[in-house]
């Protein structure tokens, strides 16, 4: 889970081009949205699809337990890793 996590921090900062982010400056339970990260509903959505891409895991955009899987990145890689698959989990 560990690896999972600085995985997604690098995600994050790579699809979203987070200029003056580094992954390091991620913590992994502080929230993705408003207070934490600040990042909004077209960053969700870019984020949703990278993740798609790299790991194989669907997240609908009218999915109930969005605000759970995207309150922080400890919650993404938890929810990733009950769903991915080994179809586009990328080397």
């Amino acid at each position: 889970m560990v690896e999972l996590i600085k995985e997604l921090k690098e995600l994050i900062v790579e699809s979203l081009m987070l200029e003056d982010v580094v992954p390091a400056d991620i913590v992994t339970d502080d929230p993705l949205f408003g207070s934490g990260l600040g990042l909004d509903s077209i960053d969700a959505l870019e984020l949703s699809m990278a993740i798609h891409k790299r790991y194989g895991v669907r997240i609908a955009a009218d999915d109930e337990k969005n605000r759970e899987i995207f309150r922080s990145v400890g919650s993404l890689a938890t929810f990733i890793a009950a769903h991915r698959t080994q179809e586009g989990v990328a080397p």
